[in-house]
């Protein structure tokens, strides 16, 4: 059927497009790694229609009549590299407007020019583009044509995949004009029985997760959004997050769990079957090395195998609150040998950025990361107000080691900053000893933090596991609400 698409260029329906689209595998649904490390259910590969002569002519008479729709004005085109290539080259032969060329790199012999064609600075360029997720490579393309003295509008994309592209581009000046949006062509395939419903659901929830822009419109009397509408995974592909960020990012969004056990508990055995039979269930164990009474290097050695097997990674609460030499030899000596196990570590910031510079000169070589504790869950603490602030910019002072903060809401607006809170309890309330209380989906929802950190309200169960799932699916829960309210 692919191979025999037989169609009227000017009048075949966006209805009959997509469906051509999905007869030739243009658009395909499965499980798939985005070039930004995200999976996603969805996936897009339409260099193929270079093979479907009739289907290449009709997306690049949609995507012109798009533009003429929307009154773009333009002198020039130019189509992102490599697969708009084709459609721009057909709308300039069929329309007659000039074309040029953009260069992924520069020659290194001849003009060594980036853009070929004949410029007129002053000229306004069209740009062609097939899909636009984030909308950086059409923000590429435009800085070049722009270091030429063109202008740069408007672009033309025959598939918007409505993760944010379009808002990154409106705050560069850029107007993006769609022929087809994800949505439309999901419920083409959903009424024409080539996807079910769960599928469908699959798709919209995944696009809803993982939008990759934040507008900065000055609108006032549009909706605000903040960081928080960013998924766990678009948080992920930010350019500046830490490598450590990254990881436990991916870890939560991969497995769908925001819950980090705290296992508090005396003997190494113990430990251990906690980090095994919770392990799937967790994106972090956080450990308090110091009060095991028989620790040994074989049971760090078997804690590490076990965050490989289940995917987790591990946070030993340390509290390192001491000059820089100390807390060096404290992180990587001594009896416990903190750094060849733990991933994450954290630290007070009252000794003051020196105190990063000694866990630092261990922590970084190993790509690991320290959480700043800004805020505690004591009743009377005095990690409060001003203090909070100084540890806020001080973490963003020294975003190559720290990534994120323990305290008890978001205070910190850069996505790339992870928020790890303690005292998460079903019930909410205290324990007579001074520890405070908070539910997951006020912590997460409602405060902002990221994860969840859990000791009691499952170590003090007497079935663990069932326990363990119920405050991952609260905590999980709770984010996805978070996300709605924030869309």
């Amino acid at each position: 059927m692919a191979a025999q698409i037989e169609m009227d260029d000017t009048n075949v329906s966006l209805d009959s497009l997509i469906l051509n689209l999905h007869d030739i595998q243009a658009v395909k649904f499965g499980t798939f790694k985005l070039k930004s490390g995200l999976t996603s259910p969805i996936y897009f590969d339409l260099r193929v229609i270079v093979s479907h002569p009739a289907l290449m002519n009709q997306v690049a008479n949609l995507l012109h009549k798009r533009a003429e729709d929307a009154g773009v004005e333009f002198d020039s085109v130019c189509g992102v590299p490599y697969t708009a290539l084709p459609l721009a080259t057909i709308i300039c032969s069929t329309k007659q407007y000039p074309m040029l060329i953009r260069r992924k790199e520069a020659k290194d012999y001849g003009t060594k020019r980036l853009i070929e064609g004949t410029i007129h600075p002053g000229d306004r360029c069209l740009i062609v583009e097939d899909v636009v997720t984030s909308g950086s490579s059409v923000l590429e393309t435009a800085e070049v044509l722009e270091k030429e003295g063109l202008k740069i509008t408007d672009a033309v994309v025959l598939m918007d995949r409505e993760q944010g592209g379009r808002a990154r581009l409106a705050d560069r000046g850029i107007t993006l004009h769609s022929v087809i949006s994800v949505s439309r062509l999901l419920d083409v395939l959903l009424k024409a029985g080539r996807i079910d419903t769960a599928t469908s659901q699959n798709v919209e929830r995944f696009i809803q997760e993982n939008n990759t822009y934040i507008s900065k419109t000055n609108d006032f009397s549009a909706p605000k959004k903040s960081c928080k509408e960013l998924s766990y995974g678009a948080r992920a592909a930010l350019p500046d997050t830490h490598p450590l960020a990254v990881r436990l990012l991916k870890i939560t969004e991969d497995k769908k769990t925001n819950l980090c056990v705290s296992a508090d508990v005396t003997r190494s055995e113990e430990l251990l079957e906690i980090a095994d039979a919770l392990g799937p269930l967790i994106c972090v164990l956080k450990t308090h090395v110091d009060i095991l009474q028989d620790f040994t290097a074989d049971v760090a050695s078997s804690l590490k195998e076990l965050a490989i097997k289940h995917n987790f990674l591990i946070f030993e609460d340390r509290k390192f609150a001491d000059i820089g030499s100390t807390v060096k030899h404290q992180y990587e000596g001594g009896l416990y040998r903190i750094s060849s196990w733990a991933h994450i570590i954290n630290a007070h910031a009252l000794p003051g950025p020196g105190v990063l510079q000694g866990l630092g000169a261990v922590g970084k070589p190993l790509g690991h990361g320290c959480l700043l504790i800004a805020q505690m869950s004591s009743q009377g603490s005095l990690a409060t107000g001003d203090y909070t602030q100084a540890v806020v910019k001080m973490a963003e002072d020294h975003t190559d080691f720290v990534f994120g903060f323990i305290s008890g809401s978001k205070i910190s607006e850069k996505p790339g900053l992870v928020h790890m809170t303690p005292g998460v309890q079903m019930l909410t309330g205290g324990d007579g000893l001074g520890q405070q209380y908070s539910s997951p989906e006020d912590v997460i929802c409602t405060k902002g933090s990221d994860i969840i950190i859990v000791g009691r309200g499952i170590l003090a169960s007497s079935d663990r596991l069932r326990a363990a799932e119920e405050y991952r699916t609260a905590g999980w829960q709770a984010y996805l609400k978070r996300l709605s309210q924030a869309s």
